[in-house]
């Protein structure tokens, strides 16, 4: 996205936009939501791959690390903490409906790193409540929009708002056949699962970009209950990317 945006086919057309829904999905559905974790990353893929020779070979396989570093992540941390998270997967689509789409990516990449690298917790109310409302107040700076204090963000991740959509939400992806993450849908149409390289993407927007339309999509909107306006005003645009890369 960021390098279509970035270099239009045409200079004179509308600017490109692109509205990312982020669909929930569980790879530990069963872990107990009343405890802030369960385990370490490490502990719970050397248990799913057999012990530590199946998971020596998974990362060989996978070779996570090397994406990683080609994507700009230096460092993930094994050791992070494992957890239900379905209060993280509910704050993120109440913030994109309440604030907008470009808000809820800019919490989910703090997130990413929260989790990812940093190897907190995402079932840890009190301090997921304390980054996001940080991570809102910095989005929403400019917009003269209140963003959520982090009094209101650890009330809304203790209640249950939201998580009927994300359960129809997971009913959908069983009957589409998506068992793994990533899966990339656009245009309502499966384009890549796994972790695709960025040139499947750039030819997929690029053809999307000629047409000058969009077919289809998103599949998602309604099931989470996110409005046609909200999609519209888009996710990633190039003013979005601008203020993103100044902070």
């Amino acid at each position: 996205m960021r390098h279509v945006l970035a270099d239009p086919l045409n200079a004179t057309s509308p600017p490109l936009a692109f509205a990312v829904v982020r669909v929930p999905f569980f790879l530990e559905s069963e872990y107990d939501a009343s405890k802030p974790y369960i385990c370490t990353n490490r502990e719970r893929l050397v248990k799913k791959w057999g012990g530590q020779e199946g998971w020596e070979q998974q990362k060989r396989a996978h070779n996570l690390k090397g994406r990683g570093l080609a994507a700009g992540i230096p460092h993930f941390n094994l050791d992070r903490l494992a957890s239900n998270s379905m209060a993280s997967h509910r704050l993120i689509q109440h913030v994109g409906k309440r604030y907008g789409l470009d808000v809820s990516e800019a919490l989910y990449d703090r997130l990413n790193v929260y989790y990812f690298v940093d190897g907190h917790a995402l079932n840890d109310k009190p301090r997921l409540a304390k980054v996001a409302a940080a991570t809102l107040s910095a989005a929403l700076s400019s917009r003269g929009a209140t963003p959520m204090t982090e009094g209101e963000v650890l009330l809304f991740l203790e209640g249950t708002q939201g998580q009927a959509e994300i359960d129809a939400a997971l009913r959908a992806l069983q009957q589409l056949g998506v068992n793994g993450i990533p899966t990339f849908l656009v245009e309502g149409e499966f384009v890549a699962s796994g972790a695709a390289g960025p040139e499947t993407f750039i030819d997929v927007f690029r053809k999307i970009e000629k047409r000058g339309k969009v077919q289809g999509g998103p599949v998602f909107g309604n099931i989470l209950g996110i409005t046609n306006e909200t999609i519209d005003r888009g996710s990633h645009t190039r003013e979005s990317m601008r203020l993103r890369n100044a902070n």
